[in-house]
């Protein structure tokens, strides 16, 4: 089944008797034992308690807004420094050497990564997120599994150096190693597995954010140019972002009991499609949804899902995109794009992979 209505994707999103446990879907599409298989059945997000429970409870403190606001000067720094790379040049790739790069330096320094050993990240994650695709071929899928094999390999060796080190509730990866939850701790692949997942969508989301809301402000000159009159509705603007070009644009649960949804009664097993694109263009919750919105206001999209899987990175995210779209604009004028942009290609996550864009030097 298929939802598209915000109402019936926001109940969805809440009632605890929708699993989000892949393992049926998983075992099939990937071959039980594969890579693919032990990483996305292992990861927070396709996980139902107490797993689910136990990591996120691990992972909390690192993303409280309180710990990510001790972020904002490195997270300005980086933005800063990306931005005087290319400034005198009048021109740069959108996605390749801004919307990506930020969120990566980010979570790699929050996990302790070197930055000499940075470069394959983004080709892992665009391999491994796209064996998620509704219909992914036998070339994307060795693609993936090559992928969460050599990332796995990598961690695996990172772990090990950082567990010679005490804990340090500041450290992501250590409080990943030695926190406990109910005196339990996570096992080594759920480790390294979390690892990945943490490297992949703690910059797939704002990679997105980012090109999309910049895409939006380019085809809508009239809000790029009320906005650059108005910096305080950069917070809106953001949201806008979110809504109009969500960057998560498909996700799944399983019904574990017969309920009624959106008017239907449905067994106990169906396989739900949640439509998050669609859920944020409905007329009946948002006015106008096809237009861009610089100061939509109220605006409670569900491009970070709701419930107790909401995107844990949520606040992370809102602040990287805030800071990188704000000072982008704010410091170029004549902004354009400055030749055709290159869509991802891929129906469960909507972005760019090049975007080429000039400014006036």
């Amino acid at each position: 089944m298929f939802l598209s209505r915000y109402a019936d994707i926001a109940a969805c999103y809440r009632d605890p008797r929708m699993s989000s446990d892949k393992k049926a879907e998983f075992g099939p599409k990937f071959g039980e034992g594969s890579p693919l298989y032990r990483h996305h059945t292992t990861s927070l997000v396709f996980n139902d308690p107490p797993l689910h429970t136990r990591v996120r409870r691990l992972l909390a403190a690192a993303f409280t807004p309180r710990s990510l606001a001790a972020l904002q000067p490195r997270i300005e720094a980086v933005v800063d420094g990306l931005l005087d790379a290319h400034a005198g040049a009048g021109r740069m790739d959108l996605v390749e050497d801004f919307a990506f790069r930020l969120p990566v330096e980010v979570i790699c320094d929050m996990l302790g990564v070197p930055a000499s050993d940075r470069a394959p990240f983004r080709r892992y994650s665009l391999a491994i997120l796209g064996a998620l695709e509704p219909v992914a071929g036998p070339e994307r899928q060795r693609a993936g599994n090559e992928a969460v094999s050599e990332f796995s390999d990598y961690l695996t060796g990172l772990v090990a150096e950082r567990r010679r080190r005490p804990a340090d509730d500041r450290d992501v990866l250590g409080a990943l190693i030695h926190g406990e939850v109910d005196g339990a701790r996570l096992s080594p692949d759920e480790l390294v597995q979390n690892c990945i997942f943490l490297l992949n969508a703690g910059h797939e989301t704002t990679t997105n954010l980012i090109g999309n809301t910049v895409d939006a402000l380019l085809r809508f000159p009239r809000e790029l140019a009320r906005l650059r009159a108005d910096p305080g509705l950069l917070r809106t603007c953001v949201e806008e972002g979110l809504r109009f070009e969500s960057s998560n644009q498909l996700g799944n649960r399983r019904l574990t009991v017969d309920l009624e949804l959106g008017g239907e009664r449905l067994a106990a097993g169906t396989y739900i499609h949640i439509g998050i694109g669609a859920a944020n263009r409905d007329p009946a919750q948002f006015p106008a949804p096809d237009r861009f919105d610089a100061g939509r206001d109220p605006n409670r999209h569900v491009a970070f899902g709701a419930g107790v899987h909401m995107c844990l990175g949520a606040v992370l995210a809102r602040l990287e995109g805030t800071i990188a779209i704000g000072r982008l604009v704010s410091r170029f004028d004549g902004l354009a794009r400055d030749g055709a942009p290159e869509r991802g290609g891929r129906a469960r996550f909507r972005g760019f992979n090049k975007y080429p864009i000039a400014w006036d030097a």
